[in-house]
Order: C-alpha cells, then structure tokens, then sequence
C-alpha cells in the first residue's frame, strides 16, 4: 500500500513529460508551418520571425553567418526575387526535446521553382524564450 502513491506519482509525472514533449514538438512544427508560409508569400521579414532576433543567432552554410541582421541579409542576398524563392518545403522532421527550452530539429528543405529543385538537410537548435520557441543555431546544407 505504501507504494501506491509513488507509483501514482511516477505515473503522473511520465504523463506530463510525454504531454510537454508533444506540446514543445506541435509549438516548434508550428514556427516552421509558419517559416514555410511567409517564405511562400516571398515575406523574409516574416520567415525571420522564426529566429532568435540577437546578434547571437548563428547561420551555417557555406560559411558563417553571426545576428539576425546579418542572417536576413544574406537570406536577401540568396533569395532576393520571388523567382529564386521558389515554393519551400520542410520534410522528414525529428524533432528531438533536450529539456523543457532546448530542442533539435533535423530535416529535410526542398525548393521548387521554374528551373531547378535545390535541396538538403538542416540542423536547427531552438530554445524557448517568453516569445516562444526560436532558431538559435541553423546549419543547413
């Protein structure tokens, strides 16, 4: 009898991890429904919001990339017509929780657009701030 209410306890506790981790996942699926979204209607502002706004935000590709200023301009740079926007997806998304404000993203970016398809594989660090969850870190090839 006397274990009972630890096993209880132990029970409720699981539940409530396995809900946050649910709940953490579909709020950070969310920022990246939303990414895909404003990227598609050719709004960078907009797909920005997805990232820390600090000078600590770090973009990886073919080189480094330090701040959200800095981020959103090479993003102008890259991407800076409708035509080399394309249409993006995100697939094969696992997102991993490493605490209650950590999380991993690992997928898959594909753009279509008139005459090319490029794609590949990302690696996003996210964190919850009061604002909600964030891109920290992005290393995408």
């Amino acid at each position: 009898m006397k274990y009972i209410p630890m096993l209880f306890l132990s029970i409720l506790f699981l539940a409530s991890s396995v809900f946050a981790q649910g709940n953490a996942a579909k709020e950070i699926r969310k920022v990246m429904d939303d990414q895909a979204a404003a990227w598609n209607r050719g709004d960078l502002e907009a797909f920005m919001k997805g990232y820390w706004n600090s000078e600590k935000l770090v973009f990886v590709g073919s080189e480094v990339t330090r701040g959200w200023q800095p981020t959103l301009d090479r993003y102008k740079t890259a991407y800076g017509t409708r035509e080399k926007m394309g249409t993006l997806t995100f697939s094969d998304l696992e997102i991993t929780l490493l605490s209650n404000d950590a999380a991993v993203v690992l997928g898959s970016w594909s753009l279509a657009r008139a005459t090319d398809n490029p794609h590949g594989k990302f690696t996003l660090v996210f964190r919850k701030f009061k604002e909600g969850w964030r891109i920290v870190m992005d290393h995408t090839s």
